[in-house]
């Protein structure tokens, strides 16, 4: 028996700064996660990856990851995910000379 399908969304590392952002309906890339197209089937899933993995202009890394439904829109299923969400944990240390 097969697992059934978790909606899941495209996210990945822009490739100057690399920040987290996630694949839209409209094919843009947006550190927002609620913004991100949220995937319910498995094929079209697969599409979009394939979509998003090939925008190395922009960004590295594509992948799915889990997410659910909130009140706010998709949240993460995993700590790494949430722990991604959330931005950089570093801060500017000022130039080293």
């Amino acid at each position: 028996m097969t697992r059934p399908f978790t909606p899941k969304v495209v996210t990945a590392n822009l490739l100057r700064e690399g920040d987290v952002v996630y694949l839209t309906a409209s094919d843009e890339w947006v550190g927002d996660l609620s913004l991100a197209e949220v995937l319910t089937d498995e094929a079209d899933a697969a599409i979009r990856l394939i979509d998003g993995s090939r925008q190395t202009d922009r960004v590295v890394g594509a992948y799915l990851a889990d997410v659910r439904q909130g009140s706010g829109g998709p949240e993460p299923v995993h700590f790494r995910e949430a722990f991604r969400a959330t931005g950089p944990t570093n801060y500017a240390h000022g130039k080293r000379v």
